[in-house]
C-alpha cells in the first residue's frame, strides 16, 4: 500500500512537472529549437556522408568501367598477334577469353555501382528536402520565439501596472485629498482674517494721523502767514 502512494505521489509530481512546463510556452519552444537543431546537425552529417558514398559509387563504377575496357582491348591484342603468328592461337584464345571474363566481371561490378549510385543519389535528395524542411521549421520556430517573449514581456509590464492600479485605494485617497483641501481652506481662512485684523488695527491709526496731520498743517500754514504780516514781509 505504501509503495503504491508512494507510486502515486511520484506520477502526481510528474504531471505536475508536466503541467508546468507546458504552461512555459517560451521553455518549450527553446527546447524545441535545440532539439531541431541537434537534428539539422545530423541531418547535415548524414548528408555528407551519403553523398560522399554516392561520389565513392560515381568514381569506382568509372574505375571497373575503365577496367572492362582495358580487358576488352587485351582480349583484342591476343587476338591479333596470333592471327599474325606472333602467338600461339590456342593460348591466345585462352587468354583472350580470360580477359573477356575480367571484362564481364568489370561491367557487372560497374553496373553494381552505378544502382549504388543512383540509391545513394536518391538517398541524398531526399535528405536535401528533410534539411531544407528544418532549416524552415527552425527560421519559424526562432520567429516564434520572438514574438512570444515580446507578448511576455508587454504581458509582464502590464501585469505589474495593474497589479499596482488595484492595489490603489482609490476612495482613502479621495478622502485623503478632501482632507487636505479642508485643511489648507482653514488655514488660507485664518490667514486672511489675521491679515483683515492687522490691517484694520492700522487702517484706524492711519485715520486718525491723517485727520490730526492735515488740521495741524492748515493751522501752522495760517500762523506763518500771520506772522509774515506782522513783520511787513509781503510776498
Amino acid at each position: 500500500m505504501n509503495i503504491l502512494n508512494r507510486l502515486f505521489k511520484i506520477g502526481q509530481s510528474e504531471a505536475h512537472a508536466a503541467v508546468n512546463q507546458l504552461e512555459d510556452p517560451i521553455k518549450m519552444t527553446e527546447q524545441g529549437l535545440r532539439d531541431l537543431r541537434q537534428d539539422l546537425d545530423k541531418s547535415l552529417h548524414g548528408l555528407a556522408e551519403v553523398k560522399a558514398m554516392a561520389i565513392r559509387a560515381r568514381n569506382e563504377g568509372e574505375g571497373f568501367r575503365t577496367k572492362a575496357a582495358d580487358y576488352e582491348g587485351k582480349a583484342v591484342l591476343l587476338l591479333q598477334r596470333a592471327h599474325r603468328g606472333e602467338l600461339d592461337a590456342s593460348e591466345a584464345d585462352r587468354l583472350a577469353g580470360e580477359a573477356l571474363l575480367k571484362k564481364a566481371e568489370n561491367e557487372a561490378k560497374a553496373a553494381r555501382a552505378a544502382s549504388d549510385q543512383a540509391k545513394f543519389e536518391q538517398s541524398a535528395a531526399q535528405m536535401d528536402q528533410n534539411v531544407a524542411t528544418l532549416k524552415t521549421t527552425i527560421s519559424q520556430w526562432e520567429n516564434e520565439l520572438k514574438t512570444l517573449k515580446a507578448r511576455v514581456t508587454v504581458s509582464t509590464a502590464t501585469i505589474a501596472i495593474n497589479k499596482q492600479m488595484a492595489q490603489l485605494d482609490s476612495s482613502g485617497t479621495v478622502a485623503l485629498l478632501e482632507r487636505m483641501k479642508e485643511k489648507i481652506a482653514v488655514q488660507e481662512a485664518l490667514a486672511e482674517s489675521y491679515g483683515e485684523i492687522a490691517q484694520t488695527g492700522k487702517s484706524i491709526d492711519a485715520e486718525i494721523d491723517k485727520a490730526l496731520g492735515s488740521t495741524g498743517a492748515s493751522k501752522a500754514s495760517e500762523d506763518l502767514k500771520a506772522l509774515k504780516a506782522k513783520l511787513g514781509y509781503t510776498e
